[in-house]
């Protein structure tokens, strides 16, 4: 009876044994139970990621209109209290000697986006500049500093990008060469004014699109205004609300340059945007063979052109101050309407 009781015993004990270690066993994963979770992980990111993506490029795109919007009040307050949209840059007709390290009068003086800085919360930098003094002429700690209001997230985000000091070879909006020219290096921006369209001309004549009040767009190339004393106190071709007879609405006042592939923060395409005497740093055209360009690997893209490092589109302040997305797929001969403040021309949905 006794031997009977042990051999229970032990039978028990075995079997709790084994219970304890099953539930051990069960407790751990097998490689194949391990390998599906991991898939399960890999899908389930590669289903949030994009949308993880898309979230942050909306996000940038979202600010990058803000910085439009703000751009497009900042130059509606310079109009109320100077009657006119600033000038493009102020350059003085026919050809002259250009100087080596800017300081050329009549064509080197500081750009539109200087004029409007008092009106982005940015006196301090503005009383560091004189508007009709050469660029050269100023510090190089002015002439490079970034304004972050200037930049697109998409582009340059969380960065104070500055064109160097460089040589390029120049080709003029005609074709012909410009020669070499040495470019003194500044702060760059992602927005730019619009010159306009090729209607006045681009055959490198004294009536092409790009010199003193020739230009069709809203920010345009003006004449330098001399005082008694002959130096420079204002400017000429003044281009205000009422000069945008095709409706404010209608008519694009700042959008985004096109910037090929490798060439950020590098001169003649995204070159020192203070700098007057190159416009296409500050501003652009749009029209029959200047396209909005689709990215910037896009073979039609210009020097000149507008352009955006967002998929499918290229944001634009408007010259009623409204910000529009406009599809990189627009015709050109409506881009050239919207680029024209006075052709007459009907525009319809773009």
């Amino acid at each position: 009876m006794k031997r009977l009781d042990s051999v229970s015993t032990r039978a028990a004990h075995d079997d709790l044994q084994r219970d304890f270690f099953a539930a051990s066993v069960r407790s751990a994963f097998t490689l194949i139970e391990l390998l599906v979770v991991i898939a399960i992980i890999g899908i389930l990111i590669a289903i949030l990621l994009p949308a993880v993506q898309q979230a942050r490029a909306a996000a940038r795109r979202t600010q990058c209109q803000n910085n439009l919007k703000q751009i497009g009040l900042a130059l509606h307050q310079f109009h109320d209290a100077q009657g006119a949209f600033p000038p493009a840059r102020l350059v003085e007709d026919g050809i002259r000697t250009l100087s080596s390290d800017g300081t050329t009068t009549g064509i080197d003086e500081p750009s539109w986006l200087i004029h409007i800085l008092p009106h982005l919360e940015q006196s301090t930098l503005y009383s560091d500049w004189n508007l009709y003094k050469p660029f050269g002429e100023h510090s190089l700690t002015v002439r490079q500093t970034v304004v972050q209001t200037f930049l697109c997230p998409e582009r340059h985000a969380g960065t104070s990008p500055v064109a160097p000091d460089s040589t390029v070879v120049i080709s003029l909006p005609c074709g012909c060469p410009g020669g070499f020219q040495n470019i003194p290096g500044g702060a760059v921006v992602d927005y730019v004014g619009n010159q306009g369209d090729v209607t006045p001309g681009a055959t490198g004549q004294p009536t092409d699109f790009y010199w003193g009040g020739r230009g069709t767009g809203v920010i345009i190339s003006s004449h330098p205004k001399t005082g008694s004393a002959g130096t420079i106190n204002d400017w000429k071709d003044k281009v205000a609300i009422r000069d945008i007879t095709d409706g404010t609405s209608n008519t694009v006042m700042v959008g985004e340059p096109f910037i090929p592939k490798g060439e950020m923060t590098k001169s003649p395409y995204n070159g020192p945007a203070y700098f007057g005497r190159h416009f296409q740093n500050f501003t652009r055209i749009g029209g029959p063979g200047v396209p909005l360009a689709h990215d910037s690997s896009d073979q039609r893209g210009t020097l000149y052109s507008f352009g955006s490092a967002h998929a499918g589109i290229v944001i634009f302040a408007m010259a009623d101050g409204s910000v529009r997305s406009i599809s990189t797929s627009i015709s050109s001969s409506v881009l050239g309407d919207l680029c024209n403040r006075r052709d007459g021309s009907s525009i319809g949905e773009f």
